[in-house]
């Protein structure tokens, strides 16, 4: 048995999760992180809940499963994305592994297309995400909108910790303001950061604290480096979805999907006059 899973276990690499089987046995022993994610879990678990029973999590980017697989024990009923089959193929092999296949369900999708889902997540797990998506911002528009409870986020970031306080308003000969450090600025990677092309995005400190704060969210932990707890803030009234609903429907798809249904609403009433 031990033979059949080394073996399957090569036929599924390479793995970018190092993750410890119930027999004992690791998909990726000798990973250049370390034993990674493993390391980044032990200093976010003490800030979840223990027991998650009854909690719907999204998994955004599950590559193979390490923290689908965790929050499933917690009892979490969980939905786990990537874009990626063949991260998919791993996932679905690990949860069979761990006897999780009916807590959690695979599906391939990018982050945008949750926008879609006609369901809202106790828990959203965002992590190592951001920096590789060409429209980040609109990422965290659609997530927050499916936010019931809980957001754990991380992203790639530039050095620093340095946050201003930034005015209400900036007049527009007072640019150079925006060269001080601390104020919210995200780096473009135009070639590759780390041999990846797909590495996009780098922002600071005050530009995550900003991003989040416009979409909705507030922070109220940081477990580790680079790492945020957020839950739906309500009370902020400079959401972009309080004043701009219409800019998110029409990047979204679902200004059209409105107009329609409007359209058949119409008729309807119509007709039954």
């Amino acid at each position: 048995m031990t033979n059949t899973i080394k073996q399957e276990i090569e036929e599924l690499g390479p793995w970018f999760h190092n993750i410890h089987l119930p027999n004992g046995i690791q998909t990726a022993p000798n990973h250049a992180f370390g034993d990674f994610p493993a390391f980044k879990w032990d200093k976010l678990e003490p800030y979840l809940p223990s027991d998650l029973t009854g909690w719907q999590v999204l998994d955004v980017g599950c590559n193979a499963g390490f923290y689908s697989i965790e929050l499933a024990k917690k009892g979490a009923q969980v939905l786990a994305i990537d874009v990626d089959p063949h991260y998919l193929r791993q996932a679905k092999w690990v949860a069979g592994q761990f006897n999780l296949q009916e807590q959690i369900k695979f599906q391939q999708m990018q982050v945008y297309d949750v926008a879609h889902l006609d369901q809202q997540f106790d828990l959203i797990w965002y992590m190592g995400v951001l920096y590789h998506l060409r429209y980040p911002l609109l990422s965290l528009d659609i997530l927050t909108q499916k936010l019931k409870r809980l957001m754990v986020f991380q992203t790639l970031t530039m050095p620093g910790e340095e946050k201003l306080d930034i005015p209400e308003n900036l007049d527009i000969n007072e640019r150079e303001k925006m060269q001080q450090p601390g104020w919210p600025v995200m780096a473009f990677i135009q070639h590759r950061l780390a041999g990846d092309v797909t590495n996009w995005w780098a922002p600071n400190h005050a530009c995550i604290e900003g991003m989040l704060g416009s979409c909705g969210l507030k922070i109220t932990q940081r477990p580790d480096h680079e790492i945020y707890l957020c839950e739906r803030d309500e009370t902020n009234a400079m959401q972009v979805h309080k004043w701009n609903s219409s800019e998110y429907l029409s990047a979204t798809g679902q200004a059209w999907y409105e107009a329609v249904k409007a359209k058949v609403k119409n008729k309807n009433r119509w007709l039954s006059n």
